[in-house]
Formats: structure tokens, C-alpha cells, sequence
């Protein structure tokens, strides 16, 4: 039993890299079982069709993520060192990203736009989620006066997250971090000249 966990588990995190890399599309059955070691036999032992497995692949890729944003907030005291901590996960993106491959949310909304239904659902949802925490971190900075009161949370977390998403995507074009420093360097005075009390 532990033995076949094992092997579910291993499939699912070299899946979630490789769709992360390639797409979910772009990934073939034998590009799976290359990553895997697998033949299609063990893999179909654990999963019924690529469609499941994509979808468990994800989750294991958001999961990364959500570990990787849990772990750039603690210790923060201030809200704006947590939005300023959070939106630098991606500082190395061209060596070492949280998940290889990019962002996954980014990967899988554009890689699933006409292609995956459930996915692209899926998709959809993790970014109300994570909407939804960096409106909470826009929140708790009004609530101690870090950021204006006044704020639209809904439209900064928007806004944010697009500058965010984008620049990840151009340090992965070039595979130059240069792009997220700029990004880093404009983000501190968006926020020292909208966001601030």
C-alpha cells in the first residue's frame, strides 16, 4: 500500500513539473512515462486517463506554491512586508522558481484556455484564491493604518497580480532576473505612491 502511494505521489510531482514545462497539451503520454520511468501500465494503474492526472498535478503544483507563499510570509510583521515578501517569490526565476517551469497558475490559465474545461475551472478557482489572500493582506494593512483607507482592494489585488504574473513571464522569455527586479523596484513605488497611507 505505502509502496503504491509512493509511486502515485512521484508520478503526480514529475507530472506537475513536466506540464508546468511543457503544457498540458504539449505533454505527450510518452513524455510521462519518460519523466515517471513508467511504463503506460503503471501509470494507468494510478490514474484512469491523462485528464485525472493533470488535474492532481496541478493541485500538487498549487500546493507548492501555497507552501512557498505560507513560508515568504511568516515573520512578517507588517502587512506591507507581506505583500512585498509574497510578490518576490519569483526573485530568481530564471534559476530557481518555486515550481520549475514558471508559474503554474500562469502555465495552466493560458495553456487550458479552449483546451481543458475542468482544468481551466480549476485554474479559475485557485486564482479567487489567491485573490482572495492578497485582498486579505491589502485588508489588514488598512486595518493599521500601513495603507489607505480608501482602498479598492479587489482592483489593487488585480492590478498586482497582473504586474506580478507578467514579470514572472518575462524573466522566463529572456531567463534574465533583471526583469524582476524592475518589476520589485516598481512595485515598491506603486505602493509608496497609491497604496500608502
Amino acid at each position: 500500500m505505502r509502496s503504491g502511494q509512493n509511486t502515485r505521489s512521484m508520478i503526480i510531482a514529475k507530472s506537475a513539473v513536466l506540464f508546468n514545462e511543457q503544457g498540458y497539451s504539449g505533454s505527450s503520454m510518452s513524455d510521462i512515462m519518460d519523466a515517471t520511468g513508467l511504463k503506460k501500465g503503471g501509470i494507468y494503474r494510478h490514474f484512469r486517463n491523462k485528464d485525472e492526472l493533470a488535474l492532481e498535478a496541478f493541485g500538487h503544483a498549487v500546493e507548492v506554491l501555497r507552501n512557498t507563499y505560507r513560508a515568504a510570509v511568516a515573520g512578517k510583521e507588517s502587512a506591507e512586508d507581506k505583500l512585498l515578501s509574497v510578490l518576490s517569490v519569483y526573485h530568481n526565476v530564471a534559476e530557481a522558481p518555486p515550481l520549475q517551469g514558471g508559474c503554474p497558475l500562469l502555465n495552466t490559465a493560458i495553456d487550458t484556455d479552449d483546451t481543458h474545461s475542468a482544468l481551466n475551472r480549476r485554474a479559475r478557482e485557485v486564482m479567487d484564491e489567491w485573490l482572495a489572500f492578497v485582498e486579505s493582506i491589502l485588508e489588514a494593512g488598512m486595518q493599521t493604518k500601513e495603507f489607505r483607507a480608501d482602498l479598492d482592494v479587489r482592483e489593487v489585488a488585480i492590478f498586482l497580480t497582473s504586474a506580478f504574473e507578467g514579470n514572472i513571464m518575462m524573466g522566463k522569455l529572456y531567463n534574465d532576473n533583471s526583469y524582476v527586479s524592475r518589476y520589485l523596484n516598481q512595485l515598491k513605488h506603486y505602493l509608496n505612491c497609491c497604496v500608502k497611507q
